[in-house]
């Protein structure tokens, strides 16, 4: 989900023109159109890790009340540990997509500011 990010610096340059070029391009929709999948590409991992840790979150809760309730088996706690070692990955990547977001817009508005600037920042 992350092919945008990691190709950003070759999309720029296939985006913007050269001087030669310029005449035959519009950059500023082509600007405009990476701009549009770089911010649908961002939304929907942010969305799908959301979701995750959501439900990894309910997890946990389950099996601290199954827990609570008496039930000390080894399978019941090693599911727990399991889940909560889930769930602290799935905050650190929240925080890993955080600085790839910034990366990668920050890489975008140097090259793109001049031909397109978005209504909103992101």
């Amino acid at each position: 989900m992350r092919q945008i990010d990691d190709k950003i610096i070759y999309m720029l340059n296939a985006t913007i023109p050269t001087e030669s070029f310029k005449s035959q391009i519009d950059a500023t929709a082509q600007c405009k159109y990476l701009f549009e999948q770089i911010e649908s590409g961002h939304k929907k991992r942010e969305l799908a890790i959301t979701r995750c840790l959501n439900a990894s979150k309910e997890k946990v809760k389950q099996y601290k009340i199954q827990r609570d309730n008496g039930d000390d088996s080894p399978q019941l706690l090693k599911a727990l540990r399991k889940e909560q070692s889930s769930l602290r990955l799935l905050q650190s990547e929240l925080s890993v997509e955080e600085v790839v977001k910034k990366r990668t817009i920050d890489v975008y508005h140097a090259r793109c500011r001049t031909y397109y600037k978005p209504s909103k920042k992101v």
